[in-house]
């Protein structure tokens, strides 16, 4: 694919949160299929590694610069320095949990963080000549779940399907895809929108469903599996994500949204089931024997959408993309590269991913 951003005439790209477990993996990606340099600014918070991106250690097209999306100041000065040609916006706080909890940080970020570059962006847009401004994008990333449930026989969500967030991260994301809307019909800034079904693949934090299962497996403890574990996702592997960004990047109409979805729904006993099974395989351990007894129901989340699907037929019509992983070959993938990573899972286990985990899964009785 040629990229409209593949031109050096203008310059980098910025992508936020770019520590983060989607953005490591879309600027790995950028680097390796499309090659012009990436300016990566990550606040590096808990879920912020920049063990990600080892691997680019002394590239000079990989940029790093540790600062907050919310310092407008620190953007401007950037986007002056490094003229992007598009910012793609992944810094979130993004897990539902977390936000059950501490749902402040959920606003600070998603909310006020994304105004402050929407405003930063719209400044930059409106001083550059018209050639560039013809081809300046600025791509949010959001999620399904602004769109709210689904029982079991409603049809997938669509990008026309009602705005119903049930969770304070939903909620969040919903507000921040709102602004990027209003500042494409009030100011003209030229704004793509995703939203994406739930991501799972390499260097994702292990608070999440899919890690916490194969670490937790691995070393023979508790699979926690909330409520009956019937709940539906639809399962999209990061670099299939990565690829449909570079896909509306490159042809996506401004001011429209493109739902990306893996066209892989399983409830989460499925997907823990598929982990067991693959563990046992790849890892087995007498003493743990099979990992399907370790599977131990706790009460479920406040609030827990019963189900997610996407619909992504307008990206495959419009944009020519579709998953190249079906959940089978991702999950798979998946498992083997945290087998083969073990060092990276020790260092992002900190004292405070410990803390988390005690308080959300500690007091949850069987």
């Amino acid at each position: 694919m040629t990229m409209r951003m593949g031109s050096d005439h203008y310059g980098p790209i910025l992508v936020t949160g770019g520590a983060g477990f989607i953005g490591s993996n879309f600027v790995l990606e950028w680097l390796r299929h499309i090659g012009t340099p990436v300016l990566n600014l990550d606040g590096l918070t808990y879920a912020g590694n920049l063990e990600n991106l080892r691997s680019l250690e002394g590239d000079a097209r990989h940029i790093f610069v540790h600062g907050d999306i919310s310092d407008e100041k620190l953007v401007a000065a950037l986007l002056q320095e490094y003229r992007p040609q598009a910012i793609v916006h992944f810094a979130a706080e993004s897990h539902v949990d977390r936000s059950i909890v501490s749902p402040d940080a959920f606003i600070r970020t998603n909310v006020f963080g994304t105004f402050a570059l929407l405003q930063a962006a719209r400044s930059y847009f409106s001083a550059l000549g018209e050639e560039q401004k013809k081809t300046f994008r600025f791509l949010h990333v959001s999620t399904d779940e602004v769109y709210g449930s689904l029982t079991p026989e409603d049809p997938a969500f669509t990008e026309d399907t009602p705005y119903a967030p049930n969770s304070p991260y939903a909620a969040s994301k919903a507000a921040s895809d709102h602004l990027v809307r209003a500042y494409f019909h009030t100011y003209g800034l030229p704004v793509l929108t995703t939203n994406c079904s739930n991501n799972y693949g390499p260097f994702q934090f292990p608070e999440k469903l899919i890690p916490l299962m194969i670490l937790n497996g691995l070393e023979g403890k508790p699979l926690p599996v909330y409520g009956d574990g019937r709940n539906v996702r639809d399962w999209l592997f990061v670099e299939d994500h990565c690829s449909a960004i570079r896909a509306v990047l490159e042809g996506g109409r401004p001011g429209e949204t493109y739902n990306i979805g893996g066209s892989s729904e399983r409830t989460n006993l499925e997907v823990v089931a598929t982990i067991c099974d693959l563990l046992d395989e790849l890892s087995p351990d007498q003493k743990i024997g099979s990992r399907r007894n370790l599977m131990t129901f706790v009460p479920d989340r406040p609030g827990h959408d019963r189900r997610y699907a996407i619909n992504a037929e307008k990206i495959r019509r419009e944009l020519g993309w579709s998953p190249v992983e079906k959940f089978e070959t991702g999950i798979r993938k998946t498992v083997q590269w945290y087998l083969e990573h073990r060092d990276w899972v020790e260092h992002v286990r900190s004292g405070a991913y410990l803390q988390w985990i005690e308080t959300n899964y500690a007091g949850r009785n069987a």
